[in-house]
């Protein structure tokens, strides 16, 4: 593992939900030794340090710069007040709002180049909206507020890695929105991903939006009249594109070594397949913003939060894949 000078920023997600059990969890194991800074509520952080049961001390910070990064310590840079310890599992406005203020911070933080990454824990969406944030998810906020023209999520594990055209929304908006300059977005934000997860020259297989890939225009015609134009004028600017290809087998032959990375049409057929694979070695990369951010392959998991049973491993993974990415970004400025 690469070690980076500045700290990554851990936001600590929902603070009803498993969020600061599985950060807690992290930074207790083979994580301790690289500098990262939770952002959140020490309050919190500390009573999810005793459900887990790690052997973690909690130091609130004012300030960013009063980081002093002892072993056994948790340093947690104060985002939020909260009235009172909220319950587990319960949607409140006081979490969503929490949860947001952390994730604004830390991106003002990346952006001032305080930070070398951002790594998320999982939010509810409900949460946010109950506090009158009205954005669908992680990767809306961080585009808007990282200054982002266009960004794509990329999702992975050691078998699979795959990058969406249309994120969240409906299937009836994606569809829609799966324009010619969707796709060259997407494909060019897969080739780059790749690229800095050590691919030199890999290669991205575009997946159909119709099954069968459309079947010759049997069954749509968005394979021939944007898909593919897409993927020639990809191959053009010298990527390994090539499609577009059926989206019920696409995967299995990235599984198998025939593809780098699947640029997949929209939401549910690029996440299937990679949660299929389990959510425990799961990342979830924004690719397009100024900063590197990661996050787990799950969510808030409100079911068992509290009970210090929540597998951190998706997580300890976002770490590592932003402190791999980090470390290719400063190799490359070098």
């Amino acid at each position: 593992m690469t070690h980076v000078a500045k700290p990554l920023a851990i936001t600590m997600g929902d603070p009803s939900g498993i969020g600061p059990e599985i950060v807690a969890a992290s930074l207790e194991k083979q994580l301790r030794p690289m500098k990262c800074i939770v952002f959140g509520n020490s309050e919190v952080m500390r009573r999810a340090v005793g459900i887990v049961g790690v052997d973690m001390s909690i130091r609130a910070l004012r300030k960013i710069d009063e980081a002093q990064f002892k072993p056994g310590t948790i340093e947690v840079l104060e985002c939020s007040a909260m009235s009172e310890l909220p319950a587990f599992g319960e949607i409140s406005a006081e979490c969503g709002k929490a949860a947001y203020d952390a994730i604004v911070r830390g991106i003002g933080h990346a952006i001032k180049g305080h930070v070398s990454g951002i790594v998320t824990a999982p939010i509810h969406k409900a949460a946010l909206s109950l506090a009158g944030i009205r954005y669908p998810g992680h990767t809306e906020i961080l585009a808007k507020l990282g200054g982002a023209e266009r960004v794509a999520m990329m999702l992975g594990n050691d078998d699979i890695r795959t990058v969406l055209v249309t994120i969240h929304c409906s299937l009836l908006d994606a569809i829609k929105g799966a324009t010619f300059d969707a796709q060259m977005s997407a494909i060019r934000l897969a080739h780059q991903g790749a690229v800095a997860l050590g691919f030199a020259n890999p290669r991205v297989a575009v997946a159909g939006l119709n099954p069968h890939a459309g079947e010759g225009g049997l069954f749509g015609r968005e394979e021939i009249e944007i898909i593919a134009p897409a993927i020639a004028a990809a191959r053009n600017e010298g990527i390994d594109a090539s499609g577009p290809w059926p989206g019920d087998t696409v995967f299995m032959q990235a599984r198998q070594g025939q593809f780098d990375i699947v640029v997949a049409q929209y939401h549910d057929q690029g996440l299937i397949p990679v949660k299929y694979l389990g959510l425990e070695k799961g990342v979830n990369i924004t690719l397009g913003l100024p900063f590197v951010r990661t996050s787990p392959d799950h969510g808030t998991a409100f079911d068992i939060a509290g009970k210090g049973i929540a597998d951190s491993a998706s997580l300890e993974t976002a770490i590592t894949y932003a402190n791999q990415l980090v470390a290719s970004k400063l190799e490359e400025a070098a």
